[in-house]
């Protein structure tokens, strides 16, 4: 379904500007690789959840200051996340899980969301590289969470709670790979320890 016609669906004949706080649009295709029928007229929007949309460029974002959650999981976003900043300055939390992000350079951008508490990279190339927790963290003092876990592995509390919402089987099985690309990390590091000693 595009994108505009779905925005439609999910107005429901409100006006964005006056009731709109939450707006879903996974699965929705973009139109070259951008937005299309989201503006900012949707000034109360405070979560926005756009998975796998076919989503890589992040230039024609409208600016939304209330946006506090915001979803662009299984897209092609491989840089340009510095719009964030700008555009959403109250994001708390962000999921760019599986997108194209490969390196520290491109997540420096995100030092500029100040409130931003949790980050979720997971599937993204970036995880693969060696000292990635510890070099997001050091990189991104502001976030609480990576990848649904803080610096000492504890579950993000969000995560619990989710389980017992709709979508029950789908969040097990996100938490359960996650722990294991937490573990198969922590794994590669005490190797890597062991090599230097």
């Amino acid at each position: 379904m595009e994108m505009k016609k779905r925005i439609n669906l999910e107005l429901r004949s409100r006006v964005p500007e006056e009731v709109v706080t939450e707006l879903v649009l996974d699965n929705c295709l973009c139109v070259n690789g951008e937005i299309e029928g989201l503006n900012d007229t949707f000034k109360e929007l405070e979560f926005l959840h756009m998975a796998n949309v076919e989503l890589s460029s992040l230039a024609q974002l409208p600016s939304l200051n209330k946006l506090q959650k915001l979803e662009f999981s299984d897209n092609m976003i491989s840089e340009g996340l510095e719009v964030l900043a700008e555009k959403y300055p109250n994001l708390t939390y962000l999921n760019l899980s599986g997108n194209k992000i490969k390196d520290l350079s491109t997540v420096e951008a995100l030092q500029n969301l100040k409130n931003l508490k949790s980050l979720d990279l997971f599937n993204c190339e970036i995880t693969n590289l060696e000292g990635y927790r510890e070099s997001i963290f050091e990189l991104l003092q502001q976030i609480t969470y990576l990848d649904g876990f803080d610096q000492e592995d504890n579950e993000a509390p969000d995560l619990k709670e989710e389980d017992n919402e709709d979508g029950e089987e789908d969040m097990k099985m996100r938490r359960k790979m996650k722990l294991i690309h937490l573990k198969a990390m922590r794994r590669r590091r005490n190797r890597m320890r062991m090599k230097i000693r």
